[in-house]
């Protein structure tokens, strides 16, 4: 099982502007959130990459890319029908291999040496199998997410064999469908915004028609009775660009983690220094 190809879905009507935010990256240089995505694939392993955009969008996504444009193939989902349906459009470009997928509106900051896609491919690669990645996350986020239930895979630190998927569950559904093991109370696992599928996704996901061209959740839940899917808690975090402050969180964690971190910190002091004390 080898990953050569990433699909990064970006037609969502209300946050396809999300990827065109320009951001300064760890290095000090300011790119959009797409060309990070894109190169956060590239660095996996990824060389070759979709884009799943609304009609009309090409020519900013393409100039968004930066200097990592010649690697794209932009792939337009016609009518808004959902997740699902975006994935899918990649059908032809993925081909009968395994692939990456990122969502367009989440960044990645790794507290290890390797990125985190990087430690998501290892592991899908070695397991030859879809991996998700997963990040323990408190209840009263789980509107924002998917989320997984299983059991940790024994000899495997933060690796999960997934038996149940669930697209953004109510706390209460979470608390019968999603315990897992070894989490602290009020925490589950919920999706990281990148996955490593084999190509039976896309057969899932025609298979259940509607309900597969809305979420990519019920076709990953599917997955789980079809064949071994893994989840990984990755060493790293995730930042999503639609919440709210959620560009400047992404900011903030990409400049502490760069090499101007110092010069960073700095100036939240002063920052913080100069707010008026509460009365």
């Amino acid at each position: 099982m080898k990953i050569t190809r990433a699909v990064i879905t970006a037609a969502s009507r209300d946050d396809r502007h999300l990827p065109l935010q320009r951001l300064v990256d760890r290095d000090g240089t300011q790119k959009a959130a797409l060309q990070i995505i894109v190169e956060e694939a590239v660095a996996a392993g990824a060389h070759e990459v979709a884009i799943v955009v609304r009609p009309g969008d090409e020519v900013a996504f393409r100039e968004a890319a930066g200097t990592a444009a010649s690697r794209l193939e932009l792939i337009p989902q016609a009518e808004p029908r959902g997740y699902g349906d975006a994935v899918s459009r990649a059908r032809e470009f993925v081909g009968d291999q395994p692939f990456l997928h990122f969502v367009g509106d989440h960044l990645y900051v790794s507290d290890a040496a390797r990125r985190c896609a990087q430690q998501l491919v290892a592991v899908a690669e070695a397991e030859e199998c879809s991996v998700s990645a997963v990040q323990a996350t408190r209840e009263h986020m789980l509107p924002y997410f998917g989320a997984v239930g299983g059991k940790r895979l024994p000899g495997h630190l933060g690796l999960y064999e997934v038996e149940t998927v669930l697209e953004k569950p109510t706390p209460t559904l979470a608390e019968q469908e999603l315990i897992v093991p070894g989490l602290r109370a009020g925490h589950y696992l919920c999706f990281f915004g990148m996955h490593a599928l084999t190509p039976t996704v896309f057969e899932l996901l025609a298979e259940l028609g509607e309900a597969g061209a809305k979420q990519l959740s019920p076709a990953l839940g599917a997955l789980a009775r079809r064949e071994r899917y893994l989840a990984l808690e990755v060493t790293g975090r995730r930042y999503n660009l639609g919440l709210t402050y959620g560009v400047l969180v992404a900011q903030l964690a990409l400049g502490l983690a760069g090499e101007d971190r110092a010069e960073i910190l700095a100036q939240l002091v002063e920052l913080l220094a100069k707010q008026p004390k509460g009365g």
